[in-house]
């Protein structure tokens, strides 16, 4: 070791291309991509390359060359003010001095300062260096390399001797914040002791500090590249469980591991860990314990850990690998005592926007990545003689060569930043690997130029000073003397199998991979504890509102109902009504028989009115009418005496009986002329217009009862739609294709008739009444209607589409093919006037930026062909159309924007747009009213009209229709499908969910749901996904999360389900007021559940409130409540109080 520092030199800072260049050499990437790439691709070199520079040197300028070697360098200053503490590191410290280093080269010694007796010394030494992205001081050396500060004590010259120096402490600075935003920083930097001789052993505490300003005149990131690139930082902890041939007698070891992080184009970034401390069986390592610097040559050892940054553990259950279940803990503590590798070692880099894009899209086309470990001799070379590790790059062996896969799907989540756990190592085989990664070839095949360490530093380029020399330690000089003594072991390590990667690549690069046998890893069960953090997530979370505290607060204000009145006075409002009614009703009789007089015709005589009275007197008595309104009266009457005059015995004399019956006949006759007077003087009042708000809501309710397959209540909600308002014409549509779930034709063709009658130009009402003649195979009709509105609205790309449909199903092919022909033709006008509004607009913006946006995934997603969706109806508004399929649910388009281009995603959500067809766009359309037999029609050709395959909105629609069959084996190939395209359309998740929802696997469902909500943009049915989550939360006994998602869902779209759902589970809570709150609302919006009054019945229970108890119980029971284990907690309820129920 010492021969190899001493062969060591002094480099100029190296680029990452040039880091790159030396880890992977010329080799093409191992990443599997085109078979034949061309000729072309490979030559595309920047300008001002050599011939013999690897191109994967600058991986951004593969993208723009030109950008690239224009960027002008930026400085960077450091400023180190004054040390302190520093007589805590030595008494007699008198003179010292700061040196800065960064990146392997020195930036300057600061004058010398005299230390004050509190330890004080002060520098104000200002030095600089140059950051550029294409070097020499690169963004990815800004990540992962900390400027090194060493305090140099200054001797006293003695006679004729050169003046002494005395390295006294080295501290380290992290440069990280510059790429965070900031231009500036100060920071205090722990200064850590230097040992005077190597066996020194030194306490890992900081015994000073320098104080340190790091600034710069611009940031070094734009915004840009600020908002859309990111950092990732790969911490490897240790391998445990590994087995016994992992011996520390046998030659010296480099164990290492390697993970490489895709680039842009075809370049990989790998992340090299070396120098793994083999530790024998004993105490486990500390939490928290520092991370260190990826780097070598400190002479401070506590210099290496890098600042703040710690690894901290955590339960085994809350990791995201393997190995995490209850009954590997036991497990898992043994192991972390036993023999194990250590590094504790982090390694970052800098992804810029496309290099985002490009890992983004890497991991939803491959979960797992591997990350390869092994171990490699290192020969100790002799004096006077050449070492076989000397003679180029011959005899390098690598042993025990393993792989771990990470699955690193989990950043694709919404909001998940890191991923950290265990992750079981296996034997690496090519075929293996292939397989799972698809990866072609070993990284370390790539690495040839760094696996000779007798050559070079036994770790990544770092700092290379004279003063920055290694410090061997106790074991590494144990090791070395173990050596000579065990040449037999290194000779049976040599007759291990070997894994050749192939014939060529061996005879190449003189490498032998060696290898333990493939059962001893599973045997021991060795694994990895690594973690992948990045600085922001791939998927943005939506942030979680701020829901009100008090359910009472989010309840939309009402007119407090009327006041129940009882006893005389309400007795008397029936008499008066009675009266009313009864007299409204001898009028209508008066009129039959004499018609209505109008007031200009003068008054009637006496003679002529008395005619008229004993006319009437006669018809109501023949007729019995007159018998009927006394017996009207009668029950008003008895009502009168048992609450006003309290009489509810036998009179005793008939004198008594008499002369009450006189008070009871003035009082009557009064109270008559009363509510006479009152109907006479004051016009009747209109009858109150049913509520708006439930009005509207109706449509909301109509779907929830379809989504829950109550179909007799989700036709009754139809029907009072209509009722309400018979000349609407959504209404009958959304009639119709409720009906058309049902597979009700002909009812659907009366209400689809309904509706053209209302308007004979109504392009959906035509439409549809074609699609139903089809399906009732009345193919004449059919034509009618369909060539009416191609007549009516010839701009109508559906009606075209829908017509060539049908030509098809007749045969007749000239017809269709002009249809398909007329509908691509507006299509395409269509798109190239919003291409021409789009580039005005980019064009008033100036000059575009290039960002991740500009590096689309090829597979399309499913926003395209739809119409901007609208939010859920709520309480002020609710869609006016019906979505009756499942999966399906977005408001219907306007009659006006039947063919409403659509608008792009939001540029958050990172997916890319589908091809839009007129195939797709009549699927929207068809979708929406249940018309599948047309869907499939429109599905085949779209599948047939896709050059690139299909699309994830091809599976997507084909994965509801089976969903509303409930095929549900055929939905879960179609869901699976889309999701290997878009990974991160939140709609495929939310049908992941609905389908395993059905399925009753409800775990699965709530990760899914779970995972739609939190993606920033917004699922199709978030309504029914709240409902549903919340349900299985309910279930699941997470009151306080199914509190919050039904409040979610009252938010977006109340209705009495979600305020159900809120009332259970606060109760559930024991927040009883607020329950009672939720209840009350949801028995506003729909007095007819049962489940509703039960917990009404509950809470009265709880109360005490006896009358109110046994009425919500009444209406329990009246209404025919399903849910057995709520009754019977009713019912036990009521035993265990005495009350509530009248039968007790």
């Amino acid at each position: 070791m010492a021969a190899a520092a001493g062969a060591t030199r002094t480099r100029p800072p190296r680029t990452r291309g040039a880091e790159l260049s030396d880890l992977a050499g010329a080799a093409p990437s191992p990443w599997l991509r085109d078979a034949n790439p061309s000729p072309e691709a490979a030559m595309e070199v920047p300008a001002g390359l050599s011939a013999g520079e690897d191109s994967s040197a600058l991986p951004a300028a593969a993208a723009l060359p030109s950008e690239l070697q224009l960027t002008p360098t930026k400085p960077v200053q450091i400023t180190v003010l004054k040390a302190q503490d520093l007589k805590t590191i030595k008494s007699d410290v008198s003179v010292t001095l700061v040196r800065v280093e960064y990146n392997g080269a020195l930036l300057g010694d600061s004058s010398k300062a005299d230390v004050l007796p509190n330890g004080t010394a002060n520098y104000n030494f200002l030095t600089s260096f140059e950051c550029s992205p294409n070097g020499p001081n690169s963004l990815d050396d800004i990540a992962q390399k900390p400027v090194l500060l060493t305090v140099i004590e200054v001797l006293q010259k003695e006679k004729r001797q050169k003046e002494k120096t005395v390295p006294l402490g080295q501290a380290v600075v992290d440069l990280l914040p510059l790429l965070q935003g900031q231009c500036s920083f100060k920071v205090s930097a722990p200064l850590y002791a230097v040992p005077i001789s190597p066996l020194e052993s030194l306490q890992p505490e900081a015994k000073g500090g320098l104080e340190v300003t790091v600034c710069t005149k611009e940031p070094l990131l734009s915004a840009m590249e600020l908002s859309n690139g990111n950092l990732l930082s790969v911490t490897l902890e240790a391998a445990y469980s590994v087995p016994e041939a992992f011996a520390p007698t046998g030659p010296l070891q480099n164990y290492m591991a390697c993970l490489q992080v895709p680039a842009v184009g075809e370049n990989e970034f790998p992340l090299l860990f070396k120098n793994g401390i083999l530790k024998l069986a004993g105490e486990k390592e500390p939490l928290p314990r520092p991370k260190i610097w990826p780097l070598a040559n400190f002479m401070a050892p506590g210099a290496m850990s890098i600042p703040n940054s710690f690894i901290v553990g955590g339960p085994y259950e809350d990791e995201d690998g393997e190995l995490n279940k209850r009954e590997d803990r036991e497990f898992r503590i043994q192991a972390e005592s036993t023999k194990r590798i250590v590094w504790d070692m982090e390694r970052r880099c800098y992804l810029d926007p496309a290099a985002v894009v490009v890992l983004q899209k890497r991991i939803a086309e491959c979960q797992y990545w591997p990350v390869e470990v092994c171990g490699m001799s290192v020969a100790s070379p002799s004096k006077g003689k050449t070492s076989k590790a000397d003679k180029g790059d011959e005899d390098k062996q690598i042993f025990f060569h393993g792989v771990a896969y990470v699955n690193m799907v989990p950043l694709l989540c919404p909001g998940v930043k890191q991923i950290r756990g265990a992750f079981r190592v296996f034997t690496y085989q090519d075929s293996e690997v292939f397989e799972k990664t698809r990866i072609q070839h070993s990284v370390f095949r790539d690495l040839r130029s760094q696996l000779s360490l007798t050559k070079e530093r036994p770790c990544t380029p770092g700092i290379t000073t004279p003063l920055s020399r290694a410090v061997p330690s106790k074991t590494q000089k144990e090791d070395k003397e173990k050596i000579t003594k065990d040449k037999d072991s290194n000779r049976r390590m040599s007759n291990a199998p070997k894994i050749q990667l192939s014939d060529a690549t061996a005879e190449a690069e003189n490498v032998t991979y060696l290898s333990l046998d493939r059962q001893q890893y599973i045997e021991a069960g060795m694994f990895l504890v690594m973690e992948i953090k990045l600085d922001k997530a791939l998927v943005p979370k939506r942030l979680r509102e701020e829901l009100t505290s008090r359910v009472k607060q989010m309840i939309p204000p009402r007119p407090p109902l009327p006041r129940q009145t009882a006893g005389a006075k309400k007795a008397m409002e029936d008499y008066h009504n009675c009266v009313t009614s009864i007299a409204v009703a001898i009028l209508s009789e008066y009129h039959e028989l004499f018609g209505k007089r109008l007031s200009d015709q003068g008054v009637i005589d006496h003679q002529t009115l008395e005619e008229q009275k004993r006319q009437l007197n006669f018809e109501l008595n023949s007729s019995g009418k007159y018998f009927a309104f006394k017996e009207q009266l009668k029950y008003t009457v008895v009502k009168i005496v048992r609450e006003k005059y309290l009489k509810t015995t036998a009179f005793e004399t008939q004198e008594e009986f008499q002369a009450f019956l006189s008070e009871l006949y003035v009082y009557l006759v009064d109270q008559m002329h009363v509510a006479l007077n009152q109907l006479l003087s004051e016009e009747a009042a209109s009858p109150a217009p049913l509520s708006h708000t439930i009005k509207e809501q109706l449509w909301l309710f109509a779907r929830e009862a379809e989504v829950n397959k109550d179909y007799k209540l989700a036709s009754l909600y139809h029907q009072q739609r209509v009722a309400q308002d018979q000349s609407n014409i959504q209404y009958w549509l959304d009639y119709g294709a409720f009906c058309l779930l049902l597979e009700e034709t002909t009812k659907a063709q009366e209400c689809f008739q309904q509706a053209l009658s209302l308007d004979p130009h109504h392009i959906q009402s035509l439409l549809l009444c074609g699609v139903v003649a089809v399906i009732l195979q009345h193919y004449e009709e059919a034509e009618i209607f369909f060539e009416d509105a191609c007549c009516l609205e010839p701009s109508s790309i559906i009606a075209w589409t829908l017509s060539g449909l049908f030509y098809e199903l007749q045969n007749n092919n000239i017809q269709a093919e002009m249809a398909f022909r007329e509908a691509k033709k507006l299509l395409q006008a269509q798109l190239a006037k919003e291409r021409s509004i789009s580039d005005a607009a980019e064009q008033e913006e100036g000059k575009k930026h290039i960002s991740a946006a500009c590096v689309r995934s090829p597979n399309p997603g499913p926003e395209e062909c739809l119409p901007e969706r609208v939010p859920d109806g709520s309480a002020d508004k609710v869609p006016e159309a019906a979505e009756p399929a499942l999966a399906c649910v977005a408001p219907r388009e306007e009659t006006t924007a039947l063919d409403t281009a659509p608008k792009a995603p939001s540029p958050v959500s990172g997916r890319s747009l589908p091809p839009c067809t007129i195939f797709m766009k009549a699927v929207e359309f068809l979708m929406k009213v249940n018309a599948i037999q047309f869907v499939h029609m429109a599905l085949a050709h779209e599948l047939l009209s896709l050059q690139g395959g299909p699309s994830c909105a091809y599976y997507l629609v084909l994965a509801q229709t089976y969903l509303l069959k409930e095929d549900f084996s055929k939905c879960e190939e179609c869901l699976c499908e889309a999701v290997r395209i878009d990974y991160m359309n939140p709609n495929v998740w939310a049908q992941k969910g609905h389908l395993c929802y059905l399925k009753r696997d409800f775990g699965k469902a709530k990760e899914c749901y779970e995972r739609t909500i939190s993606f920033v943009e917004d699922a199709e049915d978030m309504h029914f996904i709240y409902l549903r989550l919340g349900s299985i939360y309910l279930e699941e006994k997470e009151y306080g999360r199914a509190k919050q998602t039904y409040l979610l869902a009252c938010k977006n779209s109340a209705s009495c389900l979600t305020w159900l759902g809120v009332g259970i589970a606060c109760y559930r809570l024991d927040e009883l007021v607020e329950a009672e709150d939720a209840l009350s609302e949801a028995n506003a919006l729909n007095n007819t559940n049962a489940e509703v009054w039960g917990y009404l019945a509950l809470i009265c229970l709880q109360g005490g409130r006896q009358l109110e108890a046994e009425q919500c119980y009444k209406y329990t029971i009246k209404l025919g409540l399903r849910n057995d284990a709520l009754l019977q907690e009713i019912r036990a309820a009521q035993q265990r109080l005495g009350f509530g129920n009248p039968a007790l």
